[in-house]
């Protein structure tokens, strides 16, 4: 099952030298395990509900395990302080829903379980 990682990242307004360094080599970190991004940093385009403070960062990988590996990987160790020292944030790797998700039985199960 894909799973993600997830970062929700508060970029300076003019970015460090470190930081188009990381953003050179970051790649290289995730092909051994998979990792492609399907988001990075774009602009966002609009806020329909709430707000939004940060920069977007989406990076789905073939399994949970692979995304745990290259996060704990040393050569992803040894990039990110290219990114902490310059922007804050938060990041969190997390399962995708397997093919045919059902939010509907979903909600069905919890709804059950919480019945008591």
């Amino acid at each position: 099952m894909t799973a993600y990682a997830i970062g929700n990242l508060h970029p300076k307004p003019v970015l460090d030298e470190e930081v188009f360094t990381y953003m050179e080599r970051v790649q290289s970190t995730l092909d051994p395990y998979g990792g492609r991004f399907l988001v990075h940093g774009a602009p966002t385009r609009e806020v329909p509900e709430g707000t939004w403070p940060g920069a977007l960062v989406i990076i789905a990988f073939p399994t949970y395990e692979n995304a745990r590996a290259w996060y704990a990987s040393t050569p992803y160790q040894a990039l990110i302080p290219l990114r902490t020292r310059h922007m804050t944030g938060d990041v969190l790797l997390i399962d995708g829903v397997p093919e045919g998700y059902d939010p509907a039985a979903t909600a069905a199960a919890l709804r059950a379980a919480t019945a008591g």
